[in-house]
């Protein structure tokens, strides 16, 4: 697979770059940014990787996928020029300003017959797969109430403007999940934290009621300066907690990669396992390896036709209905009721 990536700002260069030039069997052929400063941090950080102006030009090098990390604003654009050059796209998340935006992009991509696939890396979380492993193995029983918080205190971010406000960004990801572990929802309740004179959020709070019965409260701040745990996920024979982040990001930030740390990369220290809790019993819950990595791998299968895409984009889609009835019910003050599927 030989791929591209448009944008090295905060999320190309630290998201999406250093599992590009990671990953094994594939080229990683460029970046498009015109920037004097990003260009010179690419030569810096990944020598060998070419500078383009536009995506025509990268496409002129040939790449089979683009992966697309540039501010929201104008991201419609470019996935769909992609699509009319034939190229693959992984978009980044969000992945549209709202669910009929984001379903004209699948059914142009689908239109024209080529991949199409969102960035949700936090599938991959190390805590999100514990997770995951516990409710498969019904250690917590039925699950009632499922809790998810990103909380951070970020005063030189607040709305995050390219990324739409947080409930755009970061809720993309907080929904996700909670479709993904529990099914659709059939309502929505939210609440905004609302920048003063501003359409943009620094924070929010939302409630699903899946169609499972399962109540989701999935909360983000950028003005928190003491976070809840990361998941508190309750069930009627034990709970699981965490608290922090996935240490992925703290790695990739620090300047790793998969290739620097090999079999380490996404090992989380047993100070941040998790907890399994049962009355006054408390035991460690060891987490899996975070695996980042496996979204660009199930990529290349993709394109060389051996696999589905690792993020079906209807999912996305399906998430985008959900943060549009949040941003309806915050508005109105209601709970927003979604239509079966």
């Amino acid at each position: 697979m030989r791929i591209g990536l448009l944008g090295y700002g905060f999320g190309g260069r630290y998201f999406h770059a250093p599992l590009l030039a990671s990953l094994a069997g594939s080229t990683f052929v460029g970046v498009v940014t015109r920037s004097p400063q990003r260009r010179q941090e690419l030569a810096i950080e990944h020598p060998g990787v070419k500078a383009f102006d536009s995506l025509g030009q990268l496409a002129e090098a040939g790449v089979d996928v683009v992966v697309i990390s540039t501010a929201l604003e104008g991201r419609q654009a470019l996935i769909l020029q992609a699509i009319e050059l034939g190229l693959g796209v992984v978009s980044d998340k969000p992945f549209a300003a709202d669910a009929a935006q984001g379903q004209a992009l699948v059914d142009a991509a689908k239109k024209a017959g080529v991949l199409l696939s969102v960035y949700q890396n936090r599938r991959w979380d190390s805590d999100f797969l514990t997770l995951r492993k516990l409710l498969e193995g019904d250690a917590l029983g039925t699950v009632r109430r499922f809790e998810s918080s990103i909380e951070r205190y970020l005063p030189d971010n607040l709305g995050n403007p390219t990324g739409g406000g947080w409930l755009r960004d970061l809720g993309a990801h907080l929904v996700d999940q909670a479709l993904q572990l529990f099914g659709p929802a059939s309502r929505v309740y939210a609440e905004l934290d609302l920048l003063p004179g501003s359409a943009l959020d620094r924070g929010f709070f939302v409630s699903l009621t899946h169609a499972s019965g399962v109540v989701s409260h999935l909360r983000a701040s950028a003005t928190q300066s003491a976070p809840q745990p990361r998941f508190r996920v309750t069930g009627d024979s034990a709970c699981y907690t965490v608290d922090g982040f996935d240490g992925q990001e703290a790695r990739v930030l620090a300047g790793f990669s998969p290739a620097t740390d090999g079999q380490d990369w996404g090992a989380e220290e047993h100070r941040n396992w998790g907890w399994r809790v049962q009355g006054d019993e408390r035991e460690r819950v060891p987490s899996e390896h975070g695996n980042w990595p496996f979204f660009y791998e199930q990529v290349a299968r993709a394109v060389a036709g051996k696999g589905a895409v690792p993020v079906d984009p209807a999912d996305a889609v399906r998430a985008l209905r959900v943060l549009d009835a949040a941003r309806v019910s915050a508005q109105k003050g209601q709970v927003i009721a979604l239509p079966g599927e």
